[in-house]
C-alpha cells in the first residue's frame, strides 16, 4: 500500500509537473493479478483497482492500517469498469458486471474479488473511507442508482451523473459514490468548476482510448493547474482545489467523497471572473 501525504495550497502552487503527477495522480490501478492501493492522508482515503485474471484476489489492512482485516474500521465502495465478476463477502458472493457498484459496510470480512472469465476481466475500483458504525453491505445496479442529468451538446457538456452511495442511496457512515457518463460530442465535465472545503474528491477515469486523454484542472480557483489523464487513473483532489477537466473525446468518471457530510450539493460555486 502507497502512502501518500496531505498538502497545503501554498506548498502546491509552486510544484512544476512532476510534482504534481507525484502527489495528485494515482498512474497505476489496474495490473493483472494484482491489488493496488493507495492510502492518502486526505481524509485518510484508501483508493485502489483489484483486476484479477487467473485466480482470486483477496483485500488486506497490511501494515499501514493496523487493523485485524482491512474493513475493522473502514467501508469500502466498489464499482466494477471491466468484464463480469464476483465479490465475495464472507460467506455471501455478489456478482458484479459493468458499473454495478457494491458497498461493503465495516466489520466484514475481507473482500475476495474474481473474474467470470479471464480473457474479459473484471476491472474493480475500490474507495475506502473510516467508518465509525456500521450499514448493510448492498449491491446498486445502474438502475437503482438516482440519476442526474445535466449540460447540454451546445456546451459540449451533456452528461448523466448516476449517484449509488449517498444519503438518499445505499446508506455509508460518510463515503459518497458515483459515477458520471458524458454523451458522445461532449468533453467538459463539472465546468463552471466547485471546490467545497467540507470534503475532499477523488476522480477515475474510464472508456478512453489510448490515445485518448484527459486534461484534468485542480488547483485554486485563482491559480489553477492540470495534469494529464489516461485511461484507468485517478486523481487525488484536496478539499482546497477544484475538480474539473476536458478530453479528447468523451468518457466516464468515477466520483468518491470523504469528509464532513454527505450532502451532494454542498459546493462553493466558482465565479468565472475570478476563475485563472
Amino acid at each position: 500500500m502507497q502512502i501518500r501525504h496531505s498538502s497545503n495550497p501554498k506548498d502546491a502552487k509552486h510544484y512544476d509537473t512532476a510534482r504534481l503527477r507525484d502527489e495528485y495522480l494515482i498512474e497505476t490501478l489496474m495490473q493483472a493479478d494484482q491489488i493496488n492501493l493507495v492510502y492518502s492522508q486526505i481524509d485518510r482515503v484508501i483508493t485502489g483497482g483489484a483486476m484479477p485474471v487467473k485466480g482470486s484476489l483477496k483485500i488486506s489492512a497490511g501494515d499501514a492500517l493496523r487493523a485485524s482485516s482491512f474493513l475493522q474500521r473502514r467501508e469500502l465502495g466498489i464499482i466494477n469498469v471491466g468484464g463480469d465478476g464476483h465479490v465475495k463477502v464472507g460467506d455471501t458472493e455478489y456478482a458484479l458486471s459493468k458499473l454495478e457498484c457494491l458497498y461493503v459496510g465495516r466489520g466484514e470480512a475481507d473482500p475476495e474479488f474474481s473474474s467470470v472469465d479471464a480473457s474479459a476481466p473484471a476491472l474493480f475500483y475500490l474507495v475506502s473511507t473510516p467508518a465509525h458504525t456500521e450499514y448493510l453491505t448492498t449491491k446498486s445496479m445502474q438502475s437503482d442508482a438516482n440519476p442526474i442529468h445535466l449540460g447540454s451538446l451546445e456546451t459540449s457538456n451533456k452528461r448523466t451523473i448516476y449517484q449509488y452511495i449517498h444519503e438518499n442511496g445505499v446508506r455509508s457512515c460518510q463515503l459518497v459514490m458515483g459515477l458520471t457518463l458524458l454523451d458522445t460530442g461532449s468533453v467538459w465535465n463539472t465546468f463552471p468548476a466547485h471546490t467545497h472545503d467540507r470534503r475532499m474528491e477523488v476522480y477515475f477515469y474510464f472508456n478512453l482510448g489510448e490515445q485518448d486523454r484527459v486534461m484534468h484542472l485542480m488547483g485554486e480557483p485563482h491559480e489553477t493547474r492540470h495534469i494529464v489523464v489516461k485511461n484507468h487513473q485517478a486523481v487525488l483532489s484536496p478539499s482546497w482545489s477544484i475538480h474539473s477537466g476536458a478530453g479528447t473525446k468523451n468518457y466516464g468518471f468515477i466520483w468518491a467523497m470523504a469528509g464532513e457530510n454527505q450532502a451532494f450539493d454542498d459546493m462553493d460555486a466558482i465565479d468565472l471572473d475570478n476563475f485563472k
